[in-house]
């Protein structure tokens, strides 16, 4: 445990690195070409090898836990599919905005867990970042996002999407403490990926996609780039830090978009980006935090 200080000092740079990956994802799945649940499937399985190897190079090789702490990393694997299976469809059926908005209901519900579990109400700063990250992401998201009847079935699954994540994160974050993060997210996406092929064969998806690229920049992006720092973030940081940082994902896509395709940003979406900004900085002060689990990798 010699190295506790270190791991908490790239802790969060490595939280803010993961959510910039994390913030690609959409664009990937509807590059992929093949049905929302198999995009998931693929950004799963397509992974496997990577983290497999990664975390036979960490000196902590993937390797079955024991009855209790897999069935919690099995149960996170659950909700990380049914997340990825609500998430993806959703994204075909509603708006961008709409779907990045909804979804990422997962940041506010995260940090509540948090301050559940530390059983104490914020404090007036947190309570203070937890605000300005709130209107920074609705003034990010109120020029794309449209709420309409046509649009309300992806509205749902997003919203649905998020809560699901929430579930994954707050299981993860209790395996954390006993699980070291390349093992973890080794089995957890073994699981998922088993639960989703099966799910697209029913719905009669696309499965197998004409160009590899997408789904392979999927799986490397979201999942062993994304995936990975964040899971590895996680045992170190509160779910209040955690949940905010997520949210900087909106304010990531919006500045790709301006700078890749030339989408123009409002005022208001500078704005909001300045705000979850400063709502990270705000959290990230000095200040008797909430407790977060303690690392005992195996």
């Amino acid at each position: 445990m010699s190295n506790k200080p270190e791991h908490h000092r790239f802790a969060f740079p490595a939280l803010l690195v993961g959510s910039t990956a994390l913030a690609v994802g959409p664009w990937m799945v509807r590059l992929s070409e093949v049905g929302p649940v198999a995009a998931g499937f693929w950004r799963l399985f397509l992974a496997l090898p990577f983290l497999f190897v990664l975390s036979s190079v960490s000196g902590r090789p993937a390797h079955w836990p024991g009855h209790r702490l897999g069935m919690l990393v099995a149960l996170a694997g659950f909700f990380f599919a049914a997340d990825l299976a609500a998430w993806h469809t959703g994204i075909h059926m509603t708006k961008l905005g709409n779907a990045t908005l909804f979804g990422n209901a997962s940041s506010f519900g995260f940090a509540a867990w948090g301050l559940w579990q530390a059983r104490r109400w914020p404090s007036q700063r947190q309570g203070g970042a937890l605000i300005l990250a709130a209107v920074g992401a609705g003034l990010l998201m109120g020029s794309s996002a449209e709420l309409s009847a046509r649009n309300v079935r992806g509205d749902a699954l997003a919203l649905i999407a998020g809560l699901l994540y929430t579930g994954y994160l707050v299981a993860v974050q209790r395996a954390r403490g006993m699980l070291s993060a390349m093992p973890l997210l080794f089995i957890a996406s073994a699981f998922g990926a088993a639960m989703l092929l099966p799910f697209s064969l029913l719905l009669g998806e696309q499965i197998m996609p004409p160009h590899w690229t997408p789904v392979l920049l999927l799986a490397l992006s979201s999942q062993v780039f994304g995936q990975g720092l964040l899971v590895y973030a996680i045992g170190s940081l509160s779910p209040l830090v955690v949940g905010l940082t997520l949210l900087s994902q909106p304010a990531i896509s919006a500045f790709v978009g301006w700078m890749a395709y030339g989408e123009t940003l409002s005022p208001l979406d500078w704005v909001g980006a300045i705000a979850i900004g400063a709502a990270l900085v705000l959290v990230r002060l000095p200040e008797r935090g909430l407790p977060v689990p303690q690392e005992q990798p195996s």
